[in-house]
């Protein structure tokens, strides 16, 4: 038998997490190996969990950023931003480089090109950052679909442990 403290060998230890640790399992008197087997994954499953709503905060957190950005995309090619609020957000939140963005988006007879022009260079500017935070969020997807994959695959393996334990409580009382 096993004692109730444990050091947990974990060869697909989730992002952040130490391969090997100690600690409780919260059980009083001796573990079986079985016991100690269907712990370690039902705690990895546990961090996997974890790991997929900070991945799901970060996906929504990122869908609001686009949303908010696809507005303002908008009201740059309609012309009807107001150009300082505007490029406070896209160098701000969306962290676009300041020099990539015209300094004004009215008709000024001091600039050398017209508002058209301008509106198009601050909706390039804005679209190529979108096209990163798109990528960035299918990336993000396929982060927290293989994370899914292992939570369920750490569950999965807990269940056999405990279906294969069950066959062998009963098959063993039979042989009585």
């Amino acid at each position: 038998m096993i004692s109730s403290i444990q050091i947990a060998v974990n060869h697909n230890a989730p992002t952040g997490s130490d391969a090997i640790s100690m600690y409780d399992t919260g059980t009083s008197g001796p573990l079986s190996l079985g016991q100690l087997v269907q712990a370690v994954c039902i705690r990895s499953a546990a961090a996997y969990e974890a790991q997929s709503v900070n991945k799901m905060n970060t996906m929504t957190a990122g869908s609001t950023k686009l949303d908010t950005a696809a507005a303002w995309l908008t009201k740059i090619v309609q012309g009807t931003a107001d150009w300082t609020e505007a490029k406070a957000y896209l160098t701000g939140t969306l962290g676009i480089d300041a020099s990539a963005l015209p300094n004004s988006l009215d008709e000024d007879e001091n600039e050398t090109t017209c508002a058209y022009d301008r509106r198009i260079l601050a909706a390039n500017a804005l679209m190529d950052k979108m096209n990163t935070l798109v990528q960035t969020q299918q990336e993000e997807m396929i982060d927290l679909e293989s994370l899914v994959s292992r939570r369920d695959n750490a569950f999965a393996t807990s269940s056999n442990i405990v279906r294969s334990l069950g066959t062998s409580s009963s098959g063993n009382a039979a042989n009585f």
